[in-house]
């Protein structure tokens, strides 16, 4: 199990996500999903998990220190538990990170759905 800390911000740069994702609405930017093939640097959407997160919620742990949005990136393609600065939290699946986003999976109790996110939304994640 990996534990991360970011710092708390309280906005959204949906500029940047619509530059990034264009044409997916509310991760606006890839041609074509489901199952689109991926191209250099984008992510591959028929990459989805075949099966439903762990059963369980991690314990949240706390952290004195913040990590660079980046090191979500040791956390690709695998289960990941997000925890979000308003306090939401969720299984999630990456598949793609950029420099201030992450696209992949979100479990939403019955199935996987497309999803996508600032990094700087994120308070904390495990990945396992």
């Amino acid at each position: 199990m990996t534990m991360y800390m970011y710092p708390t911000y309280h906005y959204e740069d949906q500029a940047y996500l619509e530059r990034q994702f264009p044409g997916i609405p509310g991760f606006p930017g890839i041609p074509g999903v489901p199952g689109f093939p991926g191209q250099p640097g984008q992510p591959n959407y028929s990459q989805a998990p075949t099966a439903p997160p762990p059963a369980f919620i991690p314990q949240q742990q706390a952290s004195t220190f913040a990590v660079d949005p980046g090191a979500i990136s040791f956390c690709l393609f695998r289960n990941t538990f997000i925890w979000l600065n308003n306090g939401a939290s969720f299984w999630y699946y990456p598949i793609f990170v950029g420099p201030r986003s992450v696209a992949g999976f979100r479990w939403n109790g019955r199935f996987w759905t497309i999803f996508g996110i600032d990094t700087r939304q994120i308070r904390s994640f495990s990945c396992f």
